[in-house]
């Protein structure tokens, strides 16, 4: 029966204040001592990594062996059992190899002298007019070009008629069925 006046307890009584929570571990709890002073370490054991099979090499050279059906190539690769190479040269546990850095490399710093004699406007200038000297070249010979075509009596195909005549537009019209032509529409 509960008590007059209060409500039901719902909970447990808790033990007393001599009672430790958790599991106590003799081997293992010394302390903070112990903490500092031996830090369990965990040995790396050696990791050795299959590669898988390289199957393009191990077919190209079956067929250089003359292995025509599937139970050939399935010999093959029995007999020749070829990985593929492993080509990342940082892997866990691999050595860095000498001389090899990180990162993008530096861009090259800019001249400052060639800035001041403003010698990319200069480098810009001698290409604008090689461009247009090789323009007038070609425009030279496509200009004889014609001229001659006449002399040596070309016939011109299709295209080239075409190109010169093109063809008219069609206009778009509409398509309805007979029976919609004679719509009445009150005015």
């Amino acid at each position: 029966q509960p008590e007059v006046g209060k409500p039901t307890r719902t909970c447990y009584s808790l033990p007393g204040h001599d009672f430790t929570y958790g599991m106590y571990l003799q081997r293992r709890d010394g302390g903070v001592a112990e903490a500092i002073g031996h830090w369990d370490s965990v040995k790396v054991k050696p990791h050795v990594r299959v590669m898988p099979r390289d199957f393009v090499t191990m077919g190209r050279m079956a067929v250089g062996e003359g292995c025509t059906t599937a139970r050939e190539f399935a010999l093959y690769y029995k007999f020749k059992d070829l990985r593929c190479k492993d080509e990342g040269i940082l892997r866990y546990g691999c050595k860095i190899p000498p001389g090899m850095t990180f990162g993008r490399p530096a861009r090259p710093s800019t001249p400052f002298f060639d800035l001041m004699q403003h010698r990319y406007k200069e480098l810009w200038m001698e290409s604008q007019r090689a461009r247009t000297v090789v323009q007038h070249v070609v425009k030279k010979k496509v200009g004889i070009l014609q001229q001659c075509l006449p002399l040596l009596d070309v016939r011109g195909n299709r295209t080239t008629f075409l190109r010169a005549h093109p063809l008219p537009r069609k206009e778009e019209s509409f398509w309805h069925p007979q029976r919609f032509e004679k719509v009445w529409t009150p005015h």
